[in-house]
């Protein structure tokens, strides 16, 4: 699957969620595709993909899709995460109590001076040496890396090397391996996502100042 359409899932989950909150049982595709922006018609062709039926008179079960989604977006499966580099960012991430609600949980976090680091999340946090054999005894397979971005890159190979396969990246650096995503000697992938806050907000002052430049002057 891509990515446009994971993110979609998800969406519908947590809208999902929110429906049967409220009481409902049944939703129609034209109720997700007006709450999440997308055509009715793109709504139906990503759940045939997941072959999830519905009908146009009684729409599609609530507790269906979710329970279809979560196999699909492998909530049905511990998401335990790992959090490398302890400072402010990834603090903050330990205190996060949307991933609570998200089935999410931070077991961990990896520091190279854990002494320093305030334990107000609650979160074990441990010397970034201790990393390989937790991750190994836990069957750890996700991390996010917190770090400087002098540090990033070798954080990385320790990651990779204790054996985690996703990595949501922090770092203002662009992490990437070998340029194609793979690990020498490795028959398992590994996946970064570069999350950078600064170009993010760059591109959304770009489209608010387009957006005004577009906008007709008014009249005097």
């Amino acid at each position: 699957m891509n990515k446009e359409l994971i993110l979609r899932l998800s969406k519908y989950k947590r809208l999902l969620f929110k429906l049967k909150a409220l009481g409902l049982e049944r939703v129609f595709s034209n109720n997700l595709g007006d709450a999440i922006g997308v055509a009715p018609s793109l709504v139906r062709k990503d759940f045939s993909v997941l072959s999830l039926s519905g009908n146009k008179r009684g729409g599609y079960d609530i507790d269906m899709l979710i329970e279809k989604l979560d196999i699909v977006l492998g909530r049905d499966k511990p998401q335990e995460v790992i959090v490398v580099g302890c400072g402010r960012i990834g603090t903050a991430l330990m205190q996060y109590e949307e991933f609570r609600n998200e089935g999410i949980k931070i077991i961990a976090g990896f520091d190279v001076s854990p002494e320093n680091v305030s334990k107000t999340s609650g979160v074990p946090i441990y010397h970034i040496k201790e990393m390989k054999d937790f991750v190994e005894k836990n069957g750890t397979k996700v991390g996010i890396i917190a770090v400087p971005d002098s540090e990033a890159a070798a954080t990385l190979d320790m990651m990779i090397e204790s054996g985690i396969r996703g990595v949501l990246n922090f770092a203002t650096i662009e992490l990437r391996i070998n340029n194609r995503g793979e690990i020498d000697n490795e028959e398992q992938p590994c996946t970064i996502h570069n999350i950078n806050i600064c170009l993010e907000l760059e591109h959304l002052f770009y489209q608010v100042n387009v957006a005004n430049e577009m906008e007709p002057e008014k009249a005097e």
